[in-house]
């Protein structure tokens, strides 16, 4: 009987838990943390780094460099994303920082993360 249980639950929650997103979701998920996190303390010189050149070339300069400038304590949201389409994945975000008047600004947008080859991903849709 113990054991008809423990097969029972094993059915079970395999029949609940959501199918395997597979290895080009997980990075582009890390992809996009890494340039959440660079946005968060600060650092647009790793930010850059993440940007595919189609995004640098949409944004100025004087904007990334706002983008990036944000006061501390600085935070983020980012949800379950989606395939766009093969190679592209779209991931809700919400940017929460300080104004200037000391109160919690929250910002919803979205990031788009491309596979640029050889299993990189660069943001190319900035938030």
């Amino acid at each position: 009987m113990m054991s008809l249980s423990t097969t029972v639950f094993a059915q079970t929650s395999k029949s609940n838990s959501t199918p395997s997103l597979g290895r080009d979701y997980a990075e582009a998920l890390a992809a996009a943390d890494h340039f959440l996190q660079a946005w968060q303390s600060g650092d647009m010189e790793n930010g850059m780094a993440l940007l595919t050149a189609r995004a640098k070339q949409t944004v100025s300069r004087e904007n990334l460099a706002k983008l990036f400038a944000n006061a501390e304590p600085a935070g983020y949201e980012i949800t379950r994303g989606k395939l766009v389409k093969r190679g592209r994945y779209e991931f809700p975000v919400v940017l929460v920082d300080r104004s200037q008047t000391t109160h919690i600004r929250r910002r919803f947008s979205s990031i788009v993360l491309v596979d640029t080859g050889n299993n990189d991903w660069a943001v190319d849709k900035l938030p």
